[in-house]
């Protein structure tokens, strides 16, 4: 049962501002930035739970009156409060489920093909597609930093940058192999395809939190090609950096100059090691790199069904729809709620 204790957070912030103002807090720059996260999220919570405790006290107060008063307009108007309120508490409830520093900040998220040729490459673009319309419904903000085309349809990987208050909270359950079955449009015989994607997802790293010696860096240009959004250009902007010990790469085609394209893969990569670095810690040796299980049969979190019948179930909570457009249109709240109010957050 989840439970908030507005007493204990008020001593957790005054700890924590009590810390943040010695001297050389800010000398251990990683201990110091989680601390601001964390801070920043505990006054966030307290702030939230005040604000409905004071509106759950106006209305209790205004319908007790309007009760007296036989007001039936005033009870009506404060019916569609309630309700407001009852979806607030909520998504109050959800926010309580988050514990990672990093939840209440930004996420990259990255897709990529698995097994299945054209089939698993349709998918991942329709996943893509998925996601970033998840990302309109919940006020999130997603920006396509790359794209790697497929080699007939869809693509081979892409990964954007989602910004929002809890985006990497909400999204990290969605790491995991998603499976595809339908009739395959790209079959001449019309025989059903079971398609596979990945999905990875990466809280933003800042840079004081990580240094990388540039002497462990190879930078390469490329021509940007493919789906790569608007600002896709003729000109060797597009930029890879490999990071040597590690074998980490990473890549940004989709802003609008060399600079600004190596900027920002710098910014994935400091993130991307910055999660190797934490799962190390984790003894998730297995995960290193950010390698998920092989993509294929037995190790998907979510199936997707368009043939014989409609249906999308989540394998970890057995939440289920028969709405599979709603779904591929980015109607997932429902599938990523359970997953946290579950405590379900594992990819398989």
């Amino acid at each position: 049962m989840i439970t908030f204790d507005p007493a204990g957070i008020k001593a957790q912030i005054d700890d924590l501002e009590r810390e943040m103002a010695s001297p050389g807090f800010w000398k251990e720059r990683g201990h110091a930035a989680e601390a601001s996260r964390r801070l920043e999220q505990n006054r966030a919570l307290l702030s939230r739970y005040r604000a409905l405790s004071e509106e759950m006290e106006e209305v209790e107060i205004l319908h007790q009156m309007a009760l007296e008063a036989e007001d039936e307009k005033e009870l009506k108007t404060l019916e569609t409060r309630l309700s407001k309120l009852e979806e607030e508490t909520r998504q109050f409830r959800i926010e309580l489920t988050f514990s990672d520093p990093y939840d209440l900040g930004d996420c990259y998220l990255s897709i990529n093909a698995g097994a299945g040729g054209t089939d698993s490459q349709d998918w991942a673009q329709m996943l893509l597609r998925m996601y970033g319309r998840y990302c309109e419904r919940a006020g999130f903000k997603a920006a396509l930093l790359e794209v790697s085309s497929g080699d007939e349809a869809g693509i081979r990987s892409a990964t954007l940058e989602v910004k929002g208050r809890y985006a990497y909270g909400n999204l990290k359950v969605e790491k995991g192999v998603h499976r595809l079955v339908r009739i395959s449009p790209f079959d001449a015989a019309h025989r059903r395809h079971t398609s596979f994607a990945a999905v990875s997802v990466i809280p933003v790293t800042e840079e004081e939190e990580l240094q990388i010696d540039p002497k462990d860096l190879r930078i390469d240009t490329y021509r940007s090609s493919g789906a790569g959004g608007q600002h896709v250009n003729v000109t060797d902007s597009a930029v890879r950096i490999t990071h040597l010990p590690t074998k980490v790469v990473v890549s940004c085609q989709n802003e609008r100059s060399q600079r600004q394209n190596k900027e920002t893969a710098m910014r994935v990569l400091r993130s991307r090691l910055a999660e190797l670095l934490r799962l190390k810690e984790a003894k998730k040796l297995e995960e290193l790199q950010g390698e998920l299980k092989e993509i294929e049969w037995g190790s998907q979190i979510r199936s997707y069904v368009l043939h014989p019948y409609h249906m999308v179930k989540d394998h970890r909570t057995g939440i289920e729809t028969g709405d599979v457009d709603a779904v591929l249109d980015g109607d997932i709240a429902a599938f990523i709620e359970a997953c946290l109010e579950g405590g379900r957050q594992d990819s398989g």
